[in-house]
């Protein structure tokens, strides 16, 4: 009875661990349209869930960005959702951007708080 009890609590141990693995509908929402963003250099796209520090980003930043990331970008990519941690009431979640070209990754972080974006890195 107790090594049936202990092989379900380790069986929902790792359902809940699974359960957690996966990004909010929000969030990963969220990456595709800033990417989409990205690819078009769209600034209005770009900012409009954000916050307003988020909204203070400019066309000419994100032009670099664009000019740097479109090609790869257009030539095809995945993303896959690494985990998420939570810093300064953020909910951060981490990204793999993989390039179809065969190159280095990209990681990209996302960071929300109440539906808005705070924050979008591509390294």
């Amino acid at each position: 009875m107790k090594t049936t009890i202990a092989i379900l609590s380790i069986f929902f141990s790792f359902f809940s661990l699974a359960k957690a693995a996966e990004p909010a509908k929000e969030e990963s929402a969220a990456v595709t349209r800033l990417i989409d963003a990205v690819i078009s250099d769209d600034l209005g796209d770009f900012i409009k869930d954000g916050e307003p520090a988020f909204q203070k980003l400019t066309q000419e930043q994100l032009s670099a960005v664009s000019a740097q990331l479109k090609p790869r970008l257009e030539n095809g990519y995945d993303t896959t959702y690494l985990g998420a941690l939570t810093q300064q009431g953020y909910q951060v979640t981490l990204w793999r951007i993989r390039f179809k070209d065969g190159k280095d990754d990209a990681l990209a972080t996302l960071s929300m708080k109440d539906g808005k974006v705070g924050g979008f890195y591509l390294r």
